[in-house]
């Protein structure tokens, strides 16, 4: 890690995390690693690199957005792990590495001979995170899992959007990222626990697994109640007032829970006799009329425009947000005050804006010291760094084994926040 500017100070300093993540929720998972001090190698198919590469539009200067999103932070090793060659070089390199993170269909890894029977033997430290789309057994275990399919399996769908209208899938591809995100949770912990043992372990999630364990309350709605959650629409499944309204120029969100609030909500908004109403006396009472009550206080929110209200009601320690566009948000003064964008220099595109790091440690604080890197660029780096010379790679890339990005391509490391 020696373009890592503060080498030997984060928190997974020391750490080496083979990445074999493809799309989003393996290399998630590695990049979140990263984003703490792991030496993340990501490991790539060497004609075309790893599936996100091409996944677009949009592309930057030839490189995906998808890509950047998810690969910040880590070493691109270009190896073919069809060749036998190739698998024995994997071999090598998990002898010298803590954490494999993977997410092909259940069985690939072995079917190569890369699996984790395989590591252990060589390396008992060595834990392996496997992610799959429905999970590592079961009789749906050899299914693709995509997070759409997963959105619609696991129920999130059908809380989403409004009654009578069509299921909604969230805007973003939430079971992958959140999946990602327990597969990080999970090597922590296995990290942890090798402390005490001295062995590695498999950490195994799928996307079905992460977002069913999600659904929290609506689950238990059902579990505990034999009630079946219909759609939310935009207003909170439980609370009322809690939402999204109407002003005079645009929409706010609300949420005026609890009596105190709503209580002086009432107050601020010149709707007292809201609180003479019988339907409105309870927050179960609200919450079963909470479509009528949100045209009532939209017609008292008339009065003003969105911002006036923002700045009213949390003025009275009722919170009160705008709804903004994604370009609105990023450019927000809250959001870069807390580094949640900033900038790097990448070695083909140039200046690049990626987003920040959304945890931050006060005494072994993570960073971004990678931009996402090209195919191969530091294959012979991490390839030298296991015994072979320069000769050794450049045979490996001549037979079609390894690949190196073109010369005079470099880390693209440092660059401030924007």
């Amino acid at each position: 890690m020696s373009d890592d500017p503060q080498a030997g100070t984060m928190p997974l300093s020391g750490v080496r995390v083979l990445d074999l993540g493809r799309h989003l929720a393996g290399p998630t998972c590695a990049m979140f690693l990263g984003d703490l001090g792991a030496d993340v190698v990501k490991i790539e198919n060497p004609e075309h690199g790893e599936d996100g590469r091409a996944a677009g539009p949009p592309f930057f200067d030839g490189e995906s957005a998808f890509f950047l999103s998810a690969n910040r932070n880590k070493r691109s090793l270009a190896l073919d792990l069809k060749r036998p060659e190739g698998q024995e070089l994997f071999r090598r390199l998990t002898e010298t590495a803590d954490v494999v993170v993977e997410n092909f269909r259940p069985g690939v890894m072995e079917a190569l001979g890369i699996g984790y029977a395989t590591m252990s033997a060589r390396n008992p430290r060595i834990i392996y995170c496997s992610i799959s789309g429905f999970g590592a057994d079961g009789p749906f275990a050899d299914r693709p899992g995509l997070d759409n399919i997963i959105q619609g399996f696991a129920g999130l769908m059908s809380v989403t959007g409004f009654e009578g209208g069509e299921p909604v899938r969230v805007g973003i591809p939430i079971a992958d990222l959140l999946t990602g995100l327990l597969g990080a949770y999970g090597v922590l912990a296995a990290l942890q626990a090798r402390e005490r043992t001295g062995r590695g372990q498999v950490v195994n999630t799928s996307l079905l697994e992460g977002m069913v364990g999600m659904m929290g309350f609506q689950a238990v709605r059902y579990l505990d109640g034999g009630e079946v959650a219909p759609p939310a629409g935009n207003h909170h499944p439980i609370n009322a007032p809690y939402g999204l309204f109407k002003t005079r120029d645009g929409y706010v969100t609300i949420g005026a829970t609890g009596e105190k609030r709503w209580r002086a909500f009432c107050e601020v908004i010149g709707a007292p006799e809201f609180l003479e109403d019988p339907r409105f006396a309870t927050n179960g009472g609200r919450h079963e009329h909470r479509l009528e009550l949100a045209e009532l206080i939209g017609e008292k929110l008339q009065a003003h425009t969105s911002d006036e209200w923002e700045r009213i009601l949390n003025q009275h320690g009722i919170p009160c947000g705008p709804v903004y566009r994604l370009d609105q948000t990023l450019e927000h003064p809250q959001v870069r005050h807390r580094e949640m964008v900033v900038e790097r220099e990448h070695p083909t595109a140039g200046p690049i804006r990626l987003l920040g790091l959304p945890v931050k440690l006060s005494e072994t604080p993570g960073g971004i010291y990678r931009v996402p890197p090209l195919l191969g660029q530091h294959t012979e780096e991490v390839l030298c760094e296991i015994g072979l010379d320069r000769g050794e790679v450049a045979r490996l890339e001549a037979e079609g084994i390894a690949r190196r990005a073109p010369a005079g391509t470099t880390a693209g490391a440092g660059a401030e926040d924007a």
